[in-house]
C-alpha cells in the first residue's frame, strides 16, 4: 500500500526552513531556538489536501553537517530552499551535494519573494552555474516562489510535494515488521531515555519490542508529533517512544522484534549497518590517556545525542597549533556531572558543554578544593561555543618541547623544597641548570629548577632520550612517580 512522503527542508543556515515550517504546523518554533538557528533534528507530520506529509527540519549551521546529511538519507523527497534575496550561499551548494550523492527527488523553494530586493531572475541564474535548472528555465527541476512570512505559494509548494510523491510511488508493508530509523534522543530526567524516531514500514504499536544492532527495548508510551499519546503509528509516522534503557545513537535502525531478528535482516534495512556500527563506535570508545603537554584533554557534553555527535565532529575538525592534538576522553548526554568535573581535575580536560548546565553537584565540587582549576565552557549556540574554545587555543599554544623526562622514583626530601629523583628521558635532552616545568597526568601543577645532573652517579651536563639519571631539583611541589619535568623554549 502507498504511504506518506517523508520530507526533508534543506539549504542555507538562515535561508527560512524553520519558517516555513511554522507556517506550515502553524506553530512558533523558531522563537524557541538559540539564536533562531534549529539546532537539533526533529520531525513533524502535516495534513494538506486529506493526505499526510512528514516534514524532517535538519540544523542548518555547518557544524551540523552530519546530521544534516543523515536527514536526507532518511527523506524521500528533499526540499532545496534558497532565499530570494540572497540567492545561491555554500551551504545551498552543499545541501545539493548531498541531494545529489544520496540521489534524493527534489524541488526547489525560493523564500523571501516578499522582499524588497527579492530577485528571481538572479536565482534561477545561480541556480543554472550549479547546474540546477528550474522549469522555464532550461531545465526540468519543478520549484515555487514562496513567502514563509505571508504564506504565499505554501499551498502550492506541497501540492508539488504531493505530485513528486505519486510519481516516486512510495509503498509499505503493513503486514511486514515495523521498522525505521532514530532521528533523536535525550536522557529525559523525569522520564528516562526519550527516542524520537521515524516509522518507514511495517506497523509499531504501544508494549512492541523493537531491536537495534546493539540495543533491546521495550516501548512504554508512545506520542505523534503533536505531543499526543497514541497506541500505534503507521509508516512515515514521526513517533517519540520511551522505552530505551541507554540513549540509542542517532541514525540507528531499529525492527520491532529481538536483536537475532534484527541481526537476520539488517541487510535489508537502508541505511547500512556498518555505518551505524562506525558512529556507534566512535561516540562510545574511550581514548587512551596521554601524558604530553602537547595533548589537550577534553570532555563534551550536549544535551542530546545529535548535538553531541556534531559538537564531537565541528571541535575535532578545528585546526590545532603546530605538535599539538586532541584527546576527548570522555562524551556524554545531560548536564555536567560532579563525575565530569572530578574526571576533569584528575586529568587536566576542559569541559566543553553545548545547550546544557552545570549541575547542582557539578558545581559544588568546582568550588571545592577537588576542582576549582576546571574550566568549563558552555554555550547554547555551537559556533560561539566553537569561538570560546579557540580562544582557549590560543592561550593554550605552548613552545616546542626540548626535553621530557618521566619521574620513575623519589628517593630523597633533602629540605622543603628539594628533591632527590630518578627518571627516565623519553624525549629530547635533559639539561643541568635548568628551569622546568611539573606535569601530572598531563597538567601543569608547578615549576621547578633543576641544580644537580647525575648520569651513572657521574655529573652530567645533559642526558638524552632513551637513558636514565638522577636529578636534584629545587620545586615547592613533592614530586611523585609518574610525573613528567619538561623543559620548553618558553622557560629553558
Amino acid at each position: 500500500m502507498k504511504r506518506p512522503p517523508i520530507v526533508v527542508v534543506m539549504g542555507h543556515v538562515d535561508h527560512g526552513k524553520t519558517t516555513l515550517l511554522d507556517y506550515i504546523r502553524k506553530t512558533n518554533l523558531a522563537a524557541k531556538e538559540a539564536g533562531q538557528i534549529t539546532q537539533s533534528i526533529g520531525a513533524y507530520e502535516i495534513k494538506h489536501q486529506d493526505n499526510k506529509i512528514t516534514f524532517i527540519d535538519t540544523p542548518g549551521h555547518e557544524a551540523f553537517s552530519q546530521m544534516r546529511e543523515r536527514g536526507s538519507q532518511i527523506a524521500d523527497i528533499a526540499i532545496l530552499i534558497v532565499a530570494a534575496d540572497e540567492s545561491v550561499k555554500q551551504q545551498t551548494k552543499e545541501a545539493y551535494k548531498i541531494i545529489k550523492e544520496s540521489k534524493t527527488p527534489f524541488v526547489v523553494a525560493v523564500n523571501k519573494i516578499d522582499k524588497p530586493n527579492a530577485d528571481l531572475n538572479r536565482v534561477k541564474n545561480d541556480l543554472a552555474q550549479e547546474s540546477i535548472l528550474l522549469e522555464g528555465a532550461g531545465g526540468d527541476i519543478s520549484w515555487q516562489a514562496i513567502s514563509a512570512q505571508t504564506g504565499e505559494g505554501i499551498n502550492e509548494l506541497l501540492d508539488l510535494i504531493l505530485l513528486v510523491a505519486e510519481v516516486e510511488d512510495l509503498q509499505c508493508d503493513t503486514k511486514s515488521h515495523g521498522q525505521g530509523f532514530i532521528l533523536e534522543s535525550h536522557m529525559d530526567s523525569r522520564r528516562g531515555v526519550v527516542a524520537s524516531i521515524i516509522v518507514k514500514d511495517g506497523n509499531l504499536k504501544e508494549g512492541d519490542e523493537i531491536a537495534t544492532h546493539n540495543m533491546q527495548a521495550k516501548i512504554r508510551s508512545m506520542e505523534d508529533s503533536a505531543g499526543e499519546g497514541i497506541k500505534a503509528a503507521e509508516p512515515s509516522a514521526p513517533v517519540l517512544i520511551l522505552g530505551f534503557p541507554e540513549v540509542p545513537t542517532i541514525g540507528t535502525e531499529f525492527i520491532v522484534g529481538t536483536s537475532t531478528l534484527f541481526q537476520k535482516i539488517a541487510g535489508s534495512i537502508k541505511a547500512g549497518h556498518e555505518e551505524v556500527e562506525k558512529v556507534a563506535h566512535h561516540l562510545s570508545s574511550p581514548l587512551a590517556k596521554v601524558d604530553d603537554i602537547n595533548v589537550v584533554n577534553l570532555i563534551l557534553k550536549a544535551n542530546d545525542s545529535g548535538s553531541l555527535e556534531a559538537l564531537s565532529g565541528v571541535i575535532s575538525a578545528l585546526p590545532l597549533p603546530e605538535d599539538h592534538k586532541l584527546n576527548i576522553i570522555n562524551q556524554g548526554v545531560g548536564d555536567v556531572t560532579d563525575g565530569d568535573i572530578k574526571l576533569a581535575a584528575s586529568t587536566g580536560a576542559l569541559v566543553l558543554g553545548f545547550n546544557i548546565k552545570i549541575s547542582r553537584a557539578g558545581e559544588s565540587i568546582m568550588k571545592s578544593g577537588g576542582g576549582e582549576k576546571v574550566q568549563v565552557l558552555t554555550s547554547s549556540i555551537i559556533y560561539e561555543l566553537t569561538k570560546d574554545f579557540e580562544d582557549f587555543l590560543k592561550k593554550f599554544k605552548q613552545a616546542k618541547i626540548l626535553g621530557d623526562l618521566e619521574i620513575l622514583a623519589v628517593f630523597d626530601k633533602r629540605s622543603k623544597s628539594r628533591q632527590v629523583i630518578g627518571g627516565k628521558v623519553v624525549e629530547g635532552e635533559i639539561t643541568n641548570n635548568s628551569d622546568c616545568l611539573i606535569m601530572r597526568r598531563g597538567k601543569d601543577i608547578d615549576t621547578g629548577r633543576i641544580i644537580n645532573l647525575q648520569r651513572n652517579k657521574e655529573d652530567a651536563n645533559k642526558v638524552e632520550a632513551g637513558n636514565e639519571c638522577g636529578l636534584l631539583i629545587n620545586t615547592e611541589t613533592e614530586i611523585r612517580a609518574g610525573d613528567h619535568l619538561i623543559i620548553n623554549e618558553d622557560i629553558s
